[in-house]
């Protein structure tokens, strides 16, 4: 791949935090590092009374629908058992 190619290339994030009250909050986004930003100033209506929050695992994937239908994934029954045993196995 080129480095032309390289720098074109855009990726999309599914990302999991572990909110203040221990529960969970799954997202998705092309710009993990400002999106995590918008979350701990209180900017994301979801999170806001659940500060602070703790980036515990995100997914890149380079299509966007791949990573939307991940999220929606990870939020059904099975993806929450998914994240219960891979990301909280203590």
């Amino acid at each position: 791949m080129s480095r032309a190619t390289a720098d074109k290339v855009r990726f999309y994030y599914v990302y999991i935090l572990l909110c203040s009250d221990n529960k969970i909050y799954i997202g998705c986004t092309h710009d993990l590092k400002v999106r995590i930003e918008k979350h701990n100033k209180g900017y994301v209506n979801s999170t806001k009374n659940r500060l602070p929050i703790k980036l515990i695992a995100y997914f890149a994937f380079n299509d966007k629908y791949t990573a939307f239908n991940f999220e929606v994934y990870l939020k059904s029954g099975s993806g929450r058992a998914f994240i219960k045993k891979h990301l909280f196995s203590y």
